[in-house]
């Protein structure tokens, strides 16, 4: 009889299906790694074995202790089946933009489900990495995987989808493309095809609002890049460990709109049911591979997971359209909101060194009612009409004051493709208006009026 003894024996060995109808204008052969296929339908399935299995290897996790990890889902599907086949118990904390299929399809594995705010600092203790890791102090015979710096995540990859890719292309791969979250299945399987043809370009697919591209072009982490993007599963705030740039030659940004349009035409074209970070890797591969190959070329792009952890978002026609990803009116982003002024934007900022009566006197003249505030070129925080006025009540003095005393937190910045709904989840009462880096650098003020007046028209 030919069976398996569990599950987790069918992870890996996921086939690679040729792309036909989204490829027009390519030259050479584009295959897309379906890693759906693996039992837990995502390539996560691969990573949460081993890095259990190494862990029970190292003395990290004794029988009957719990798996924490922080996790956007698929990790967490991949952990919740090994620990199913090992007989332990799991609890995952998730960030609050990931999918409620995702959420329920973990608890359905038996894991306790932690949701966190996804527009905290890494650091800050609500944070889903930090709670993960306060958990894990607090509980006796735990094991932290950490998907992020455990060298197992990178190490499957090296393992099994690398030597599967080369063996399955019979070595004539030239280009390897992938979506950069934690980096295991970009950098891992990348480092295996290399060692067998140092000359395969591999193509790492980032987000806008990510810092991964910026920092292999420049070297810099520029915390300037980093804004909210609703995309799950690539681009970071952080630098993981087992992100080793040295192994990805080219980095492609790819918005969140593109991706999500890209992966309802592979299911739609293709017959590829698959997740949305599947569809920002083939958008970003192709925008490569549409300047850059021959026809001679072979290139494979992983398909992370499966549709059905996106049925109320990507798939949904009422979440697409109320974000402005089904094109049903032309202002739908904050790059919209810029041209609409026709370069009539530019930035009035002050600095925290000047008066409050001078800022007064300029808001009064401008007829603005908040201002960035500048710091050595730095934006360092902002100013009011309604800070001064609550202030200047019990302070008859404060006008000779310096801005600085008063100022609030600066004004965070967003990408120019986030839509109408991401702004609109970002102002408040206490963020009253956002900043926006363009092409050239030029620096823009979106405030609550502009976004209202543009979901009225």
């Amino acid at each position: 009889m030919k069976y398996l003894n569990h599950i987790v024996e069918a992870i890996g060995n996921t086939p690679l299906v040729k792309l036909n109808h989204v490829t027009d204008g390519i030259k050479g052969t584009i295959l897309v790694k379906v890693e759906y296929m693996n039992p837990g339908h995502s390539m996560k399935d691969r990573i949460g074995w081993k890095m259990v299995v190494d862990a029970e290897k190292e003395g990290k996790i004794k029988p009957g202790g719990t798996i924490i990890e922080g996790t956007s889902g698929n990790t967490g599907m991949g952990l919740a089946l090994a620990a199913k086949a090992k007989g332990y118990h799991c609890v995952f904390t998730v960030s609050d933009k990931q999918s409620q299929e995702k959420i329920d399809a973990l608890k359905a594995l038996g894991a306790e489900v932690i949701v966190c705010p996804t527009n905290v600092a890494p650091e800050d203790p609500r944070s889903y990495y930090s709670v993960a890791k306060k958990l894990n102090e607090e509980t006796e015979n735990s094991f932290y995987p950490n998907q992020y710096d455990n060298a197992a995540n990178a190490g499957a990859h090296y393992e099994t989808t690398g030597p599967e890719i080369w063996r399955d292309t019979e070595g004539k791969i030239t280009h390897y493309a992938a979506g950069v979250g934690t980096g295991g299945s970009m950098c891992g399987t990348s480092k295996y095809l290399k060692e067998q043809n140092p000359d395969i370009v591999t193509v790492g697919i980032d987000s806008y609002g990510s810092v991964f591209k910026k920092y292999k072009e420049t070297g810099e982490f520029d915390v300037k890049e980093i804004y909210p993007y609703l995309t799950e599963g690539i681009g970071e705030d952080i630098l993981p460990a087992n992100v080793d740039f040295s192994l990805i030659d080219h980095f492609v940004k790819v918005t969140d709109k593109d991706g999500a349009i890209m992966t309802r035409r592979l299911a739609r074209e293709e017959g590829l049911f698959i997740g949305w970070s599947c569809g920002s890797a083939v958008h970003g591969a192709l925008e490569y591979a549409r300047e850059n190959m021959e026809e001679s070329d072979v290139m494979v792009i992983i398909l992370p997971d499966h549709g059905t952890r996106y049925l109320a978002k990507i798939y949904n026609d009422n979440w697409m359209r109320d974000h402005g990803f089904i094109e049903e009116r032309d202002f739908a982003t904050a790059r919209d909101i810029i041209k609409r002024r026709n370069g009539k934007s530019e930035l009035i900022s002050v600095k925290g060194e000047d008066k409050i009566g001078e800022v007064v006197r300029l808001l009064s003249e401008k007829g603005i009612d908040q201002v960035p505030v500048l710091h050595a070129d730095e934006f360092s925080g902002s100013i009011s009409v309604s800070k001064i006025l609550n202030k200047i009540m019990d302070e008859p003095g404060l006008g000779e004051k310096a801005v600085a005393t008063i100022m609030d937190p600066p004004m965070p910045f967003v990408g120019m493709d986030n839509t109408l709904d991401v702004l609109s989840s970002i102002l408040n009462k206490d963020t009253r208006a956002v900043l926006v880096r363009d092409e050239k650098q030029s620096i823009h003020i979106i405030t609550q009026h502009d976004v209202l007046s543009a979901l009225a028209s």
